[in-house]
């Protein structure tokens, strides 16, 4: 439908109403309160990581706070824990930025891992992901009020990462812990307009899968990862 054609219909409905258009410019949005900028703003980083830590304990996740230096033995030993691979990890400059290299090798030499290709195939990402056992993912946030964690979209780091495998681990630096949403997709508007957010979509991933029936019976991983586990790394 064109311009042309949305107007001459709308005008059509007000004719048939009997009223006149509604002009958005004549009703301009004006925010009733600021409680979305002033929830949980008093809270220090210290307060923000206790509270993510109770939110997210309650979904139920996981959630372990490990310095740099400690993250490569507990990726190491989660691996084991959830029964080894096949892994699913992403194609991301983050890995060097934990210093994470040296234990890609490493897991490689003991477990089959695939990376999310940026070139490759949908159908062949979706293959990795449906078969992987568990899979890595580097989060944008940690939103303390509700135990939620932020995720781009990004050719190394698709969709399907997050939502196919059997476990789920996302890494998010402290420094990354914000009161809510509000700050988060403050964030990501910014980077958008300046052109720097190179992503199809934004996900907002609290906990595992949870579904519940007419029943009211809890239902885990219909939708989603059986578990999800995340790191909060020192930074």
């Amino acid at each position: 439908m064109t311009i042309q054609n949305r107007d001459k219909f709308l005008d059509h409905l007000a004719e048939r109403l009997g009223q006149p258009r509604h002009q958005l410019a004549d009703h301009p949005y004006q925010q009733l309160n600021d409680l979305p900028q002033q929830t949980l703003s008093d809270k220090t980083p210290a307060e923000l990581l206790a509270l993510a830590r109770k939110t997210s304990e309650a979904l139920p996740v996981t959630f372990y706070e490990v310095a740099a230096v400690e993250l490569p033995q507990l990726l190491t030993d989660y691996v084991a824990s959830k029964g080894g691979g096949p892994l699913l990890l992403p194609t991301s400059e983050h890995f060097a930025d934990y210093n994470l290299t040296d234990w890609q090798a490493s897991i490689a030499a003991t477990e089959t891992v695939n990376y999310w290709q940026p070139e490759a195939e949908r159908a062949t990402n979706l293959k990795a992901a449906e078969m992987a056992n568990i899979s890595l993912s580097f989060a944008d946030f940690l939103l303390a009020e509700s135990g939620t964690i932020t995720v781009s979209t990004n050719p190394g780091q698709g969709r399907a990462l997050h939502f196919l495998p059997t476990h789920y681990l996302s890494i998010v630096p402290r420094s990354r812990i914000v009161a809510r949403s509000t700050q988060a997709v403050a964030w990501y508007e910014q980077e958008r307009q300046a052109g720097r957010l190179d992503s199809s979509a934004i996900h907002f991933i609290t906990g595992p899968s949870n579904s519940g029936d007419i029943e009211m019976q809890l239902v885990t991983g219909v939708h989603g990862p059986l578990d999800v586990t995340y790191v909060v790394v020192d930074d």
